[in-house]
């Protein structure tokens, strides 16, 4: 007799259905991964903290400008301050006033001051804005030291202008020569200044001819031929020859020669009388 035999086996899921024309058995590749790793890379805080900084960067300047505009004010008042000698007070304050009504933000400080120190007189000028409406200047005037050749004037620090009222200047002595060699004559006549005053003498001028021969003059009236060469020894030769045997008559002393190796050579106001021209 044949026997049943009952196999039970697990039932097969049946195959999920594949995708007409596909070949691939292996899983598919996430598409967006390489995306979300380089912006997984990116420092997304210091680029928010960098966007943020440029953009402060370009509102403030735009709001910075609003702000001046709406506190921009006109100027009312100009105050001059200094010393006043050649210049004057009321003569730079109406140069300025051609600032007044400007715009008091707006307007160029350094166009102003380099307008007045244009001014013969003036040295340098110092502007500046005081809030809300006004400019102060600060003057500082040449400090002149000598007449110069053609009536100008030379300025403590050897600057030589020619202002329309040198006189104002007052008893000054008198220098001359080339205008390239103006810090050689103030040179000069600082030291042999000191050298007369230091011997009771006064100093009334110095000559630098353009062939290089220098002249000195006394407060005394006496003048002294230097000559080009050996000035300082012939310079010396003169005061010792002066204080021993002219400094009693210096008032019948015309003119000194100074340009001799022993000696000097004395003009004296007779003399010079005698030999000038007759009326």
């Amino acid at each position: 007799m044949f026997e049943t035999v009952l196999i039970r086996s697990r039932a097969t899921p049946p195959e999920p259905p594949r995708r007409r024309g596909a070949t691939s058995l292996e899983p598919e590749r996430d598409r967006f991964g390489l995306l979300r790793g380089v912006l997984a890379a990116v420092p997304w805080l210091q680029v928010g903290l960098g966007a943020v900084i440029v953009l402060l960067a370009g509102l403030v300047p735009w709001g910075t400008g609003k702000v001046l505009t709406a506190m921009d004010q006109q100027i009312l008042a100009v105050d001059v301050k200094g010393d006043f000698v050649g210049d004057s007070r009321v003569a730079i304050e109406r140069a300025a006033g051609n600032w007044i009504g400007k715009s008091y933000f707006a307007t160029d400080l350094s166009e102003i001051k380099a307008s007045l120190e244009r001014r013969p007189w003036v040295e340098s000028a110092a502007v500046r804005r005081v809030w809300p409406d006004r400019l102060v200047i600060d003057i500082r005037e040449k400090k002149p030291l000598a007449y110069w050749t053609d009536g100008r004037l030379v300025s403590r620090t050897g600057q030589l202008f020619a202002p329309p009222n040198p006189e104002v200047a007052g008893p000054l002595p008198r220098l001359a020569g080339p205008d390239e060699r103006v810090r050689d004559v103030i040179a000069m006549a600082r030291t042999m200044s000191d050298r007369l005053v230091a011997r009771g003498l006064g100093f009334s001028g110095l000559a630098l001819e353009h062939r290089g021969a220098w002249t000195l003059q006394l407060a005394n009236g006496i003048e002294v031929v230097l000559g080009r060469d050996q000035v300082e020894q012939r310079f010396e030769r003169f005061m010792t020859v002066y204080e021993n045997r002219l400094a009693a008559r210096s008032n019948e002393v015309s003119r000194v020669d100074a340009r001799y190796t022993n000696g000097v050579a004395v003009q004296w106001k007779a003399e010079a009388e005698a030999s000038g021209p007759k009326s």
